[in-house]
Parts: structure tokens; sequence; C-alpha cells
């Protein structure tokens, strides 16, 4: 978790493979380098789910030091390349990064040996996207940003939310991802669509 929010950043890697994405190093991208060093990994790519600061603060940092790309849906690339014209109270100045790549929902990317499968999410924030990612023996989780949580769902009261269309990307995923694929969400502890479908008050009504 990093910064006063506590945003999960992730890293991504196939077992005994040294190339490994990051996903969301909202802050403190110190914390993230150090990750990297100490697990002997190397960092092929950043992937950002949706361009809130909390998720995409430590971007241009890590991108940087990795000399890597930095991957984000064609709306949130202008926001992540300026992103210091769109500071919180609190936070910030960064180090800022134009994107070099876009995920495109419909499409696959193939990164440090991962297969990478781009879904539409938005709800939470109109740009948002969900990665479901493969690793080379089959195993999949699923980077869900803010769109699902254990236990809730993404705010939808923050500018371009909408609770119809939020409804709309997680009945997307639970048509599209197998129930018992580990969810990676922004905040909060990994959980899987089996267990929200059957706990989370906020998914009743929507049936795989």
């Amino acid at each position: 978790m990093l910064g006063p929010y506590g945003t999960n950043c992730y890293i991504v890697h196939p077992d005994g493979v040294a190339d490994c994405v990051v996903v969301d190093p909202g802050e403190e991208p110190e914390r993230v380098l150090a990750a990297l060093e100490e697990r002997g990994l190397s960092c092929v790519a950043v992937l950002v789910t949706h361009s809130h600061l909390d998720h995409v603060g430590g971007v241009g940092a890590v991108a940087r030091a990795a000399t890597c790309p930095v991957y984000t849906s064609a709306g949130d690339a202008d926001v992540v390349a300026h992103v210091n014209d769109h500071l919180w109270p609190g936070f910030g100045p960064y180090v800022e990064h134009a994107p070099e790549g876009r995920l495109v929902p419909g499409e696959r990317l193939g990164l440090a040996g991962l297969a990478i499968d781009v879904l539409a999410t938005p709800g939470h924030h109109p740009h948002a996207v969900s990665l479901l990612i493969t690793g080379p023996d089959g195993d999949q989780v699923l980077a869900a940003g803010d769109v699902l949580f254990a236990g809730s769902v993404g705010r939808t009261d923050l500018e371009g939310g909408d609770w119809d269309v939020l409804a709309a990307s997680i009945a997307l995923l639970v048509d599209a991802v197998d129930p018992d694929v580990p969810v990676l969400p922004g905040h909060g502890p990994v959980t899987t669509l089996r267990h929200e479908l059957a706990t989370n008050p906020f998914l009743t009504g929507i049936a795989r």
C-alpha cells in the first residue's frame, strides 16, 4: 500500500522470470523501486488502471528510473503526462512522464512473458480499465483498479462517476473473468468475483 489513501501497487511477473510489470505506482516511488531491486526484478512497463492521482503520482519516477514505457488508456494519457496540473491538496509535485503506450479495450498486450487483456471498466472513472493478466502457466489475476473492492465498489460521486456505468462494468467482469481468479483491487485486500457475488451487497442483482 502506498500513500495516504493506502493505494495498492502491484508488481506482476511469471515465476522465475526477472522481467515484470508494475501496476498503479500511485505514491512513494522509492518504495516501489526498492522492492524491485530487493527482488532482482526489472520493470519493463508501468500500467495504469485510471488516472486518479493516488494511482498515478509515482508513475513518472518509476518509469524514468526503470527506463521503461508507461501504458494508459487513451483518455488518461494527457492527465498522466501533465500530472502536476491535476494535483490534489497535500499531493505532489511529481516527476512527469508522457505515456508511450495505450491500453485499448479488447486488445491483448504481451509484456514480461505475460498476456494482458484490456477490459473497459468505467463508472468510478470514465477512462478506467481493468487488466486480466495471464501467466505462461495459465494462472490469472485481475488488476481491477477502483472498480471493485472486497465488500464494496468504487465511488461514483466523483467527477465522471456513474453508478449505472459502474454496474455495467462489474457485470462485464462477471461475464468475462473466471469467478475464482484473484481480484487485485486498488484498495483493500485481494478477493474473487465468486466471493463478492456471494457477500458484497453492492453486487445484488448482478448474477453470473
